[in-house]
């Protein structure tokens, strides 16, 4: 009841303020712009809609692809028994860390490629991309080594005292990733360059065949040769490695605004890789928070039950397809932002900011509707308990009435301010929301006021409106635009 509530009032607030924009002058501009639409569109921008077409479309099929191409490998895995599906669950908690941080730096160095690009300087761009690839292999490789070492006392550090098979499968599992991890880095770093120059078909291409790579690699090593966890594993470093020497040879093409012939002559540039680390480490730090965070409330909704535990697991993965195509649109609007920064267009950066969270709205709308008709079905097909299912029913409902209100300007204007350089005021609102309302309120409702896995859900909702707000005001000061990336 109280959630139902909350999200009718907040409902009822939002339409007021957008039927009433002067009554808050940071949702006059959105007003504006919306009634503005057609003629801001006559006029001569950096991308014609053809170009941002191609740019984003790609990147939310990609990011759509890998997500469901991830729900499939889980549930292939999840065959082979608890203790194996465990233990990938237990490991990926910690692959997952270091998969975000390289992917935040990655981006970091995608931000300063695409800056000199939309300022016309193809030499600095390309030593820029030189710079972000020997950043990823030195990190990358330094945290596979780390891993390698320490990986026993590791697991047992932040999984305890676990079954035995689980804890021998986690060892087995966490051995084969963690010597992926300079092959995650090359990639990331290698995409995003291509990503900032506008191609985003070839990291699209990569990715797709990397998936059907894995999946066809578990079902013949897990189902064929009964390798079971190992056989996951192997097959993900391999569908791994694939993609790196893939995106390293497209890299080479001269074809490209950038391109990179020879990679054993590249040597340190200090000054573009402190650049590059600017941008790069409060990202890394803001998406490793999110993750520690996850964990918390994973850690919470465990005291709940088998029950809510089942339910908040599948409500998890059906909140993360319907957020997926909107996120790629953010992703492609940290190169268009960036080309315009570069190009000194601030007034196209805030243009195309505002364009393409209309465009989110859209996608996340839709999105939404498609996931909701769909839940009911999928619960059936994934064998849910009827109370699982109805739990699962009832948050995926909240999650439709709650995403499309507050989620797109919590998400999609940040990534064109980080785009701009505005990266530690993202980091420190993105955090301190995060840690003060959708983690502190979840456990709050759950631990004190009885709440059921719902409480999650609340607390997203009400870290997705204080994200919203801030960003919003931070948007409208302009404050964002006055970060100095290149020279």
């Amino acid at each position: 009841m109280f959630s139902l509530f909350s999200s009718i009032l907040f409902s009822a607030m939002i339409q007021k303020v957008f039927y009433f924009p002067q009554i808050f002058p940071i949702f006059q501009e959105a007003h504006d712009f919306f009634v503005n639409t057609k003629k801001q569109t006559a006029t001569q921008h950096l991308f014609t809609n053809k170009q941002l077409r191609t740019l984003l479309v790609p990147i939310m099929v990609e990011q759509l692809l890998s997500s469901l191409m991830g729900t499939a490998d889980t549930m292939m895995v999840s065959n082979v028994g608890s203790a194996a599906i465990s233990a990938v669950s237990l490991v990926d908690a910690i692959n997952i860390l270091v998969i975000q941080a390289l992917s935040a730096l990655a981006a970091g160095g995608a931000i300063l490629c695409s800056q000199y690009l939309g300022s016309q300087n193809l030499k600095k761009a390309k030593r820029s991309a030189e710079q972000v690839l020997f950043v990823m292999l030195v990190l990358s490789c330094s945290l596979s080594l780390l891993c390698l070492i320490f990986r026993f006392p590791l697991l047992r550090l932040i999984f305890g005292t676990v079954d035995t098979d689980v804890m021998a499968n986690s060892q087995i599992y966490f051995f084969f990733t963690l010597l992926s991890f300079p092959f995650i880095g090359l990639y990331d770093a290698g995409a995003s360059i291509l990503r900032a120059q506008n191609n985003t078909k070839g990291p699209m291409t990569i990715s797709i065949l990397s998936n059907f790579l894995n999946i066809g690699g578990n079902a013949i090593l897990i189902f064929v040769f009964g390798m079971g966890v190992a056989g996951a594993a192997i097959s993900t470093l391999v569908s791994r490695i694939f993609c790196a020497i893939v995106v390293i040879w497209q890299l080479r093409n001269p074809a490209e605004q950038i391109y990179v012939r020879n990679y054993f002559s590249i040597r340190p540039d200090w000054s573009l890789i402190k650049r590059v680390l600017f941008i790069g480490i409060p990202s890394g730090i803001e998406n490793s928070m999110f993750q520690f965070g996850k964990l918390a409330i994973q850690s919470t909704v465990s005291t709940l039950g088998t029950v809510a535990i089942a339910a908040q697991a599948m409500t998890s993965i059906l909140e993360a397809l319907n957020g997926i195509a909107a996120m790629g649109v953010g992703i492609g609007l940290m190169t268009v932002v960036g080309q315009c920064i570069g190009a000194k267009r601030k007034d196209e950066a805030i243009y195309y900011i505002k364009r393409l969270s209309w465009l989110s709205e859209i996608v996340i709308l839709i999105s939404c509707a498609v996931v909701y008709l769909l839940a009911k079905p999928v619960t059936i097909l994934g064998g849910m308990e009827a109370e699982s299912a109805r739990l699962c029913l009832q948050m995926v409902a909240f999650i439709t009435i709650t995403k499309p209100i507050s989620w797109v300007l919590s998400f999609i204007p940040a990534y064109g301010m980080r785009a701009a350089g505005d990266v530690k005021f993202s980091m420190i609102t993105s955090c301190a929301s995060m840690w003060l309302c959708r983690v502190s309120l979840c456990i709050f409702l759950c631990r004190f006021c009885g709440f059921g896995p719902i409480a999650v859900w609340i607390g997203m909702f009400a870290d997705w409106s204080v994200r919203a707000v801030v960003f919003m005001l931070r948007f409208h000061s302009r404050k964002w635009l006055q970060h100095h990336v290149i020279d």
